[in-house]
């Protein structure tokens, strides 16, 4: 039933590329790539998709050989995860340095592999003894980063979910829980200071609205028009959730003395789709939150940090069938497994914090348009989106095979350029359906030669 066309391929995600450096620390998206499912496409096939847009970074949950190796010598830089279950295994350094060299080493520099997250959410388990070990397998993972010289490199961090803290509203309240405080997350924080690494952190706005639906207002949560709140200790105010979130782990981590720590985001979306007694749960809400996100964070800091930008990961890549827990839980993807969007998302209006895209699509009523290869672009990234168009993205292609009437000139700049336009035409003829990785551009000049005709609407 929702089977918008066939890969509009991250298009929320290509917002960033409209929005980003309108502050000094810009920002990138990227998306976590989770594999909790039974049917989704080969790695191959969704590195095609990610590289029809400008998202320029993936999460993985393991070392999954297949996955690195596919998205080798793409330009894609990659944040992959020891498992929780081999955190054990990483006390032992030899076993820490066995894992970086298979893992790591093997595929560097191909795979551009920048920071190793040990385990996810350990520090909100019930497994204490894994709490404990958690510091030092990070420290032998960067140890043997260090032995193999790649510590410059790949940095190592490990993602927290928000109950981590003790407190955390207003933000200026926010504290690590005391259990912890001083016995792990201060050498934890240490340790990333010391590495030139970063905080992770998973924050999600839709949970706590999920939880307290009568104190969390939806467009607080949506980033959408709302009141807002105000600090009574800092005197900031605050008109998203997000914000508020974020920075009460900022006040933990200024508690603690690490001030200037990075922060990542490295987990946050919205559903959807749901069980009936889950509120808010929707797919307008879902493209609302992400596309707000996006915007927000490629162009603002928090009201704590506001020059400091915060990469941050959407989740997810996929709806993941074998997610266990409610419904929610397997419909947090931009996209299905048979890789069409979940839904179609469209861009946000221009404004001061959100600048016209460069490329934008020319205005006017009955102006046709065309989407052409970019003259210089190189030719193995035409031939990279050309092969996506014509193959995962439904392109009409057969006008360029042998024998076509736009066959000739045989070459990859004018094949990607009729590729490109019949993709651009079936698929909406918004300006972030042509993009194919900066390869791509709209014209108003008609493209068609003799019988070689470019479509157009």
């Amino acid at each position: 039933m929702r089977k918008p066309a066939m890969v509009a391929v991250l298009m929320l995600l290509a917002l960033c590329m409209a929005t980003r450096v309108a502050f000094s620390g810009a920002a990138s998206i990227g998306v976590n790539y989770g594999q909790v499912a039974d049917n989704l496409p080969l790695p191959q096939r969704v590195v095609q998709l990610v590289q029809s847009t400008s998202i320029s970074k993936v999460k993985i949950y393991d070392a999954n050989p297949v996955i690195i190796e596919a998205f080798a010598n793409t330009g894609f830089q990659l944040i992959i995860g020891v498992k929780n279950e081999e955190i054990e295994d990483m006390q032992d350094s030899n076993k820490a340095l066995t894992w970086v060299q298979q893992n790591v080493a093997a595929y560097m520099p191909a795979s551009q592999i920048k920071l190793i997250s040990v385990g996810n959410e350990i520090l909100t388990g019930s497994d204490t003894e894994m709490m404990a070990q958690l510091v030092l397998a990070m420290q032998n993972v960067h140890t043997a980063l260090t032995t193999l010289g790649l510590a410059d490199q790949v940095k190592v961090s490990t993602p927290h979910s928000l109950g981590v803290l003790s407190s955390s509203f207003p933000p200026s309240s926010g504290a690590f829980r005391p259990e912890m405080r001083d016995t792990i997350i201060k050498p934890m924080l240490q340790f990333l200071a010391q590495t030139s690494s970063s905080f992770m952190i998973n924050t999600y706005p839709y949970f706590a609205y999920k939880n307290s639906p009568q104190d969390v207002s939806l467009a607080f949560a949506l980033f959408l028009p709302n009141p807002g709140i105000t600090d009574p200790k800092t005197n900031l105010h605050y008109d998203n959730l997000l914000d508020a979130q974020i920075d009460a782990v900022v006040s933990a981590i200024n508690g603690l003395g690490f001030a200037n720590l990075p922060v990542i985001i490295s987990e946050s979306g919205w559903p959807s789709a749901g069980d009936q007694n889950e509120p808010g749960i929707n797919i307008e809400n879902a493209q609302t939150y992400n596309k707000n996100l996006i915007n927000h964070v490629t162009s603002k800091g928090t009201p704590l940090r506001p020059q400091m930008g915060m990469d941050t990961y959407i989740f997810a890549l996929f709806n993941e069938n074998q997610k266990p827990g409610p419904a929610s839980e397997r419909n947090f993807g931009l996209f299905h497994p048979d890789m069409s969007t979940v839904y179609n998302p469209t861009p946000a209006q221009p404004s001061p914090a959100n600048p016209t895209p460069s490329n934008p699509t020319p205005a006017g009523g009955g102006t046709r348009v065309w989407c052409i290869s970019r003259p210089g672009a190189d030719p193995s990234a035409l031939q990279t989106s050309l092969s996506f168009a014509c193959g995962a993205g439904a392109a009409d292609c057969s006008a360029i095979q042998p024998g076509g009437a736009c066959y000739e000139p045989n070459s990859v700049s004018s094949h990607a350029a009729f590729a490109f336009n019949s993709y651009y035409q079936k698929h909406g003829r918004n300006y972030w359906n042509c993009y194919f990785n900066n390869n791509a551009l709209l014209s108003v000049t008609d493209p068609s030669s003799g019988s070689c005709v470019y479509p157009s609407q």
